[in-house]
């Protein structure tokens, strides 16, 4: 059931149905309080992992970055404390999720200590969560202004994700325009920022792309280099349209 109601999560999350999102989650946060679960050291942890998660992506839904990344200390308190009942799969996403919080709020250092932790790991899990913690690490290091690393970290994270054999249209046009950017002067980004956008905006809504759109909101982070804002406020101005819609 717990994991039931974690899958239905991960839906309104993939479908940004903010509205099934919220009534799940406050149902989720009830069933947590219930004796059957707290009785429980098995359920109770994977209902903490599971609650945690969607509180995450609540923020990442409303571009509240900032007020998600004070959920962090709570939460690795609980991880150390409950190490025993933990799986590192479930950390591994957790960390993530971490840096994706500090990446969205402008923290790229941060952002990549956090996925350092994912590169790291030697556990060979989530082949998909390396991938994408990889193509962040990257955008991170272009956010700093990194240009000496970026043409063998765009080279070595390409690599990487094509051993997937299976690169998204919205992954391969990231690379492409990362691969461009190096040579480009800052008049000449703004209209490839604007062509990069045109050729990933109408991919938003297809079905094989929804991967690339669930890890990382590529499309917001482009918007906002587009329209000189933060990635947060893009996001926020988002979700505020899409409560006045409904």
């Amino acid at each position: 059931y717990i994991k039931g109601i974690h899958y239905l999560l991960n839906a309104h999350f993939d479908l940004r149905n903010h509205r099934g999102f919220e009534k799940t989650l406050r149902m989720f946060e009830k069933v947590a309080q219930t004796d059957r679960v707290k009785d429980h050291d098995n359920f109770r942890v994977q209902a903490f992992i599971y609650i945690s998660q969607a509180r995450i992506n609540q923020h990442f839904i409303q571009g509240t970055f900032r007020e998600g990344i004070l959920l962090i200390p709570a939460i690795e308190k609980e991880l150390t404390e409950n190490s025993l009942f933990m799986d590192q799969h479930r950390v591994l996403v957790l960390n993530y999720k971490f840096a994706v919080l500090y990446f969205g709020n402008g923290d790229y250092n941060t952002s990549i200590d956090y996925l350092q932790k994912i590169i790291n790991d030697k556990t060979n899990l989530r082949y998909d969560l390396q991938c994408y913690a990889r193509l962040v690490h990257l955008l991170s290091h272009y956010e700093l202004g990194n240009d000496m690393l970026m043409e063998s970290l765009t080279k070595s994270v390409y690599r990487f994700m094509a051993r997937m054999k299976n690169l998204t249209a919205v992954e391969e046009a990231i690379f492409k325009f990362l691969r461009q950017s190096i040579t480009l002067s800052s008049r000449q980004l703004k209209p490839e920022m604007e062509k990069f956008l045109d050729n990933i905006k109408h991919l938003e809504k297809n079905r094989f792309e929804t991967r690339s759109f669930a890890y990382l909101d590529i499309i917001s982070w482009v918007e906002s280099k587009v329209y000189n804002k933060t990635m947060a406020q893009v996001i926020h101005e988002k979700y505020l349209q899409s409560k006045r819609k409904k």
